[in-house]
């Protein structure tokens, strides 16, 4: 128990001192979005660039680790979007911004951190390959299931532009996108480049923990407590549960079934609201998921790590 306190307390008291200097007025709103663009925008993806241009392609992006983590995300899809519809009545609109909250775990900026510190850094190989497809897949399946949800002429087209152009300005995807690049065409990088990307790589995940913490204070808990207790179950317990069972029958290492598995753990991400406040549906319940799936989290992450060989 000790050890695993020693793995998620630390992780968590980070994002509290955030919400706390915000909370306190200490720390500005406007330095937290600064603090969020920074990390988001040069941090982050400097630190993706550097694991997705050095990871070995043919063993880490593996078709059982990629399949039995999205089987989940897709399983918790569906969970949050048919329960919205059919258990809790809510339009078919706000009942797929609700699945995008069960299927975008925060796979970033609580993902990497907790699983570095439960297994080292040298454990990470398994969380990057996952991270280098999630905002692509998550994105195309929420933008095209909205789309045939509203049926309106010319939507698929439209939403496979708003992707494009999405993924195509994304800093984090920028940054994959070059890690690719130097990987796969076996580029050299001057050390002087790749040291400069360290530094900012290491800045990363603690600068985005205290934003966190920032931005979750701006999300008050508002809206429908059954649905965001739906939501907090299906991403914290049913979504990394079938992804246990997928990796228990795919066979996957120990490594990877810890990597799937975690991930798969983690509370909804930021983009969850961000996509609800594009169409402008659900926006309070995804807001309120965030926070208080986050603060859950405390709890089953643990137990999850307790349970994990």
């Amino acid at each position: 128990m000790q050890a695993l306190l020693e793995v998620i307390v630390p992780v968590f008291l980070v994002i509290g001192f955030g919400y706390v200097a915000v909370w306190r007025g200490v720390f500005a709103h406007s330095a937290v979005d600064g603090l969020m663009k920074f990390t988001q925008n040069f941090a982050i993806p400097c630190l993706l660039f550097r694991a997705i241009s050095t990871l070995d392609l043919g063993q880490d992006f593996d078709l059982a680790l990629l399949g039995s983590f999205y089987g989940g995300a897709t399983a918790g899809f569906l969970a949050g979007l048919l329960g919205a519809r059919f258990l809790f009545g809510r339009p078919w609109e706000d009942s797929v911004a609700i699945g995008f909250c069960t299927l975008f775990s925060n796979s970033v900026l609580l993902g990497l951190p907790i699983t570095e510190r439960a297994f080292g850094a040298a454990a990470l190989a398994p969380n990057y390959a996952i991270v280098a497809l999630h905002a692509p897949f998550c994105y195309i399946l929420g933008f095209t299931a909205m789309e045939i949800v509203r049926a309106s002429g010319g939507g698929l087209r439209r939403a496979a532009r708003s992707i494009l152009g999405a993924m195509v300005k994304n800093a984090l995807m920028i940054g994959i996108a070059l890690g690719f690049v130097v990987n796969l065409a076996d580029l050299p990088v001057p050390e002087i480049v790749t040291d400069a990307a360290d530094l900012m790589a290491r800045a990363a995940l603690p600068a985005a923990l205290f934003g966190l913490g920032g931005v979750l204070y701006q999300y008050r808990p508002e809206g429908d407590m059954a649905t965001i207790g739906w939501i907090c179950g299906v991403s914290l317990v049913l979504h990394p549960a079938v992804v246990w069972g997928l990796g228990s029958w795919t066979e996957l290492s120990t490594g990877q079934f810890r990597s799937a598995v975690l991930t798969a753990a983690m509370a909804p991400g930021v983009n969850s609201y961000i996509f609800a406040n594009i169409y402008g549906v659900a926006k309070r319940v995804a807001a309120s998921s965030v926070l208080i799936g986050t603060a859950l989290s405390v709890g089953t992450v643990w137990i999850w790590l307790s349970l994990l060989p």
